[in-house]
């Protein structure tokens, strides 16, 4: 008689992003673990799959465009989620977030795929746990985190990469997850990883650098960091810099003030990682939890020219005002 083969049960990790403990059966360039993190904020699992998840949509339901990050997306009367970039790949995330169900497409390079994984998806499944991640790169500079806020394009990983430069660690780039503790708000550490344009990885990280394209669309790299350039570690945060439009800062020269908590409210407000889940409980929570922040924490905006030769004096700026973070006098320099 013969044997009847089972499939093999996926083998799992475990690792830290972010603070959450995450089970998965995809290997992650991120820190593994040899057990669940126990003072992990939450746990979940993501389960590669090789069958087509658009499949697991229910009939008559649609997909929408969201037009600020080009992927499609779907909420389903079972409170799942689908997300599906196009040429990346697709996920679907359970109703409690603890489950990241994943698929990548054949033409994807693995570390594009992550990143998408790791960034976009992994806040679907944060904020149905409860959490309001903010679009943000953070540097921990002297055990204190200090997080750069502005749209695509603003420079916050070419700010970054900056202060590495100058031996600071980066805690995340892109996806920031804040937390108010015992030891105030702290910045947790994402992937070892930063998006550049190839003359700033270059310029900034070292002409040895190099990295994947982040997509077909850009030609941002991912860059992968070593362990000496980041932080594995929960720090509290210091201040956050409200990065001004390169456009504004053009003609001038380095300009940082201090903004008001309704301008900090909104500001942070439209700095949410996540719009597309827009339920009426979501809102309120984000709603409080922004106006918490804006109340608690120290930010500023950052004017600045674009260009490689401001870049150390922006460094200086930005580290002379922590260490005297009291102040409250706008400094400018031409």
């Amino acid at each position: 008689m013969a044997s009847t083969a089972s499939p093999l049960a996926p083998q799992f990790r475990h690792y830290l992003a972010y603070g959450v403990s995450i089970r998965s059966s995809l290997p992650l360039p991120l820190r593994e673990m040899r057990s669940p993190a126990g003072t992990a904020l939450c746990e979940l699992e993501i389960l590669e799959s090789n069958e087509c998840l658009a499949d697991a949509i229910p009939d008559r339901a649609t997909l929408q465009r969201n037009p600020f990050s080009g992927f499609d997306f779907g909420h389903f009367p079972d409170g799942s989620s689908y997300v599906r970039w196009e040429n990346i790949g697709e996920v679907l995330i359970s109703k409690d977030g603890g489950s990241i169900t994943c698929r990548s497409f054949h033409q994807t390079n693995s570390e594009s795929f992550q990143v998408y994984l790791l960034g976009q998806a992994l806040s679907f499944a944060l904020v149905k746990r409860g959490f309001e991640p903010l679009h943000a790169t953070a540097v921990a500079v002297e055990g204190q985190a200090v997080a750069f806020l502005g749209d695509c394009g603003f420079g916050k990983s070419t700010l970054a990469a900056a202060l590495l430069q100058a031996g600071h660690r980066l805690l995340t780039d892109d996806l920031l997850l804040l937390q108010t503790t015992p030891r105030g708000i702290l910045a947790y550490p994402g992937p070892a990883r930063i998006k550049l344009f190839p003359e700033m990885a270059s310029k900034l990280m070292g002409k040895g650098s190099s990295g994947v394209p982040m997509n077909p669309q850009t030609q941002k790299l991912i860059v992968g960091l070593n362990a000496d350039s980041m932080c594995a570690e929960a720090v509290p945060l210091a201040a956050v810099y409200v990065l001004a439009s390169p456009n504004e800062g053009a003609g001038g020269g380095i300009c940082t003030a201090p903004i008001s908590r309704r301008e900090a409210f909104v500001t942070l407000l439209g700095s949410a990682f996540n719009y597309v889940i827009s339920d009426p409980a979501r809102l309120r929570r984000q709603f409080d939890s922004m106006q918490r922040l804006a109340n608690a924490t120290t930010i500023r905006r950052l004017g600045y020219p674009r260009s490689l030769q401001f870049l150390p004096m922006v460094r200086e700026t930005i580290l002379s005002e922590l260490s005297a973070r009291k102040s409250q006098i706008p400094a400018c320099r031409a």
